[in-house]
């Protein structure tokens, strides 16, 4: 499976992101519709080779190869409607997973396999599925697998113990079953903060999403990035977000690219990782096998 015998320090690119990323360019270059492949892969790949270098932050990397790929594509949300369709997909199954959520045992823990599963809205590179109807296939299997690595237990007695959190957004689609997992937060008596993108990128959820997809109705309070960015850069961060961060009892880190971001910073407050380990240098970071839903616990 490729698993390191222990976790890396963080998660530094790999060569096998090379491909990866380059893969997910050409994708979204052919969204946009607008014959754009090579300028958007010519930019791409000479930010890469100059940003490419063994030590790196992935997530680092991946911002820059984007903003010049974006630049070159002439479009602000290749996405878009990708996006619009993961949240209608998503929503199909919204009832389901709530009903699961009411008659379990552990219904905290069933909200988190469900934000889990939706983590596989995650187009382009190859590494989950190629559409948001590919969702309706993978369901069920994911469900049944459970949560394979799983810090839950830790991630709620930090909530019990806390006043606030903040939640990192990661994928449309993804989002509405995030909202569950509020609510049983909200339910516990937490305050919910929710972090989305600053502008546009991948089918991230960003400030432009948030009325559309309905998740300020389930926050006490909504702010963004302030960034074009894969995930957070905590040296970047307005003081709203700042402050927020630092009266939180912890952050809810969703998906691959929060992860990646946050790996290598010190936020000064526990974060917790839930996520789908996708692609083998994210499980190798994590210390995880590919492909597992996973809650993974980081003190400070």
């Amino acid at each position: 499976m490729y698993i390191l015998p222990r976790e890396s320090r963080f998660m530094e690119i790999q060569p096998d992101c090379v491909p990866c990323l380059m893969t997910r360019v050409l994708f979204q270059a052919r969204l946009v519709g607008n014959g754009c492949e090579f300028a958007a892969l010519s930019s791409a790949m000479r930010t890469y080779a100059k940003e490419f270098a063994e030590g790196r932050n992935s997530a680092e990397v991946a911002t820059e190869v984007h903003r010049s790929a974006y630049k070159a594509m002439g479009v602000s949300d290749p996405y878009k409607e990708l996006k619009i369709r993961s949240d209608e997909v998503a929503s199909e199954y919204v009832e389901r997973a709530r009903e699961m959520v009411r008659s379990s045992e552990d219904s905290f823990r069933t909200a988190v396999l469900w934000s889990i599963i939706g983590n596989v809205m995650d187009f382009g590179s190859g590494i989950a599925i190629d559409h948001p109807d590919d969702f309706r296939k993978k369901s069920d299997a994911l469900l049944n697998q459970g949560i394979s690595y799983d810090d839950t237990d830790q991630m709620k007695a930090i909530l019990l113990k806390s006043k606030s959190v903040v939640y990192l957004f990661d994928n449309c689609g993804e989002v509405q079953f995030d909202k569950i997992l509020i609510d049983e937060i909200r339910k516990i008596g937490v305050r919910v903060v929710g972090v989305v993108r600053g502008e546009p990128i991948l089918n991230d959820v960003s400030k432009e999403d948030v009325e559309r997809v309905g998740i300020d109705k389930h926050l006490d309070r909504v702010l963004s990035t302030s960034q074009f960015a894969i995930g957070l850069d905590l040296k970047k961060i307005d003081p709203d977000l700042k402050n927020e961060i630092e009266g939180a009892g912890m952050i809810i880190s969703k998906g691959m690219a929060n992860f990646e971001a946050l790996s290598d910073q010190d936020a000064g407050i526990p974060i917790v990782y839930i996520l789908r380990s996708k692609c083998v240098p994210v499980a190798n970071a994590l210390g995880v096998e590919i492909e597992r839903n996973v809650v993974k616990f980081r003190g400070i």
